[in-house]
């Protein structure tokens, strides 16, 4: 696993084990603008995820990969590359540090850094994408410091509330 292990972190498959965490992330409505979940998730619909995570990203057409200290085998966010699309070789990647005072302090860094050597030296991916919040500016400069540049704003994309909000699209192109 020595692709996915950086200085501080290490990322791994989910495992059963993972069911509260996850739980608790598809559960907190505050996540909800940024993963774009409307209702709340049960238990059994995430045991069945979770038995189903063993597919690889060819038959899901995604990754979901726990983020966790080095020496840990805890969960303390998550990362995805979703919409996988082998055809055109892209994918599309979010991740979300779960305790606030996680954030801030380079772990999603090292795993967004991950990820995205995973991605071209492995599965060969042409680009990754990411879809952001006009308004999220962690999430904006984190992306735009491994190099994601902005090709687009979609207007009043996403409803929150009474609010319509503009998402911005960011793509990294893999020209090696």
């Amino acid at each position: 696993m020595v692709t996915l292990t950086g200085n501080n972190i290490y990322l791994r498959a989910l495992e059963p084990e993972d069911l509260e965490f996850v739980y608790r992330i598809e559960n907190n409505e505050a996540l909800w603008e940024v993963s774009y979940t409307q209702t709340p998730y049960s238990r059994f619909l995430i045991r069945q995820y979770l038995e189903n995570a063993h597919q690889d990203i060819y038959e899901a057409k995604q990754l979901r990969l726990a983020i966790c200290r080095r020496g840990s085998f805890t969960a303390l966010g998550l990362i995805d590359l979703f919409e996988y699309d082998p055809a055109n070789a892209r994918a599309g990647v979010g991740i979300i540090i779960a305790d606030e005072n996680d954030r801030g302090n380079g772990l999603g860094a090292e795993a967004l850094g991950l990820v995205i050597k995973y991605a071209f030296n492995t599965l060969h991916l042409h680009q990754l994408y990411a879809n952001i919040d006009t308004g999220n500016i962690a999430s904006t400069a984190l992306f735009t410091n491994f190099g994601f540049t902005l090709i687009g704003i979609k207007q009043q994309w996403n409803r929150r509330g009474n609010l319509w909000k503009d998402e911005a699209l960011y793509q990294l192109i893999n020209n090696q």
